[in-house]
């Protein structure tokens, strides 16, 4: 079935698309190791994600968001390297759907000072180590399939 038939049918049942998000690929390239930040909700090992920003490219907001959480400064590619879907929890006891579009980022630099330093932790892992720690499959297989050529 094609993305534009299934689009105008889950219209038809009331349904709407999943909301799209992005998410930073955090990646040392002397090392290839990605770096993790638990949430602030649950302290899970996550990457950093958020939504859109107006004026901002996807892969920029990408970039923004791994600065706020992480502290991260490198550069990002305005291409992605993969997407992974996750429901995301709502405070009214539902969840919505949740595609993840994930760029990567060449890590040159980790500030010290940054807005949620005192709300995360941050740690660096190989991708096969941080492939166990994260909860979502989409995310666990995109680090899986990572190798040390492959890191852009």
């Amino acid at each position: 079935m094609s993305r534009h038939f299934r689009t105008i049918f889950a219209r038809m049942l009331g349904l709407r698309p999943p909301a799209m998000q992005v998410a930073a690929l955090c990646i040392c390239p002397e090392t290839s190791r990605v770096l993790l930040i638990t949430s602030r909700g649950t302290g899970r090992w996550i990457i950093p994600k958020g939504w859109p920003m107006a004026g901002r490219t996807l892969a920029q907001a990408a970039m923004q968001e791994a600065w706020e959480e992480s502290g991260v400064q490198g550069e990002v590619s305005e291409t992605p390297i993969g997407r992974y879907h996750y429901d995301k929890e709502q405070d009214r006891s539902f969840a919505i759907p949740v595609d993840v579009r994930v760029f990567p980022v060449r890590v040159s630099a980790l500030a010290d000072d940054f807005p949620e330093a005192s709300q995360r932790t941050r740690k660096w892992f190989t991708p096969a180590e941080a492939a166990e720690l994260v909860d979502e499959s989409g995310l666990k297989q995109l680090l899986r399939s990572l190798k040390a050529s492959s890191v852009p």
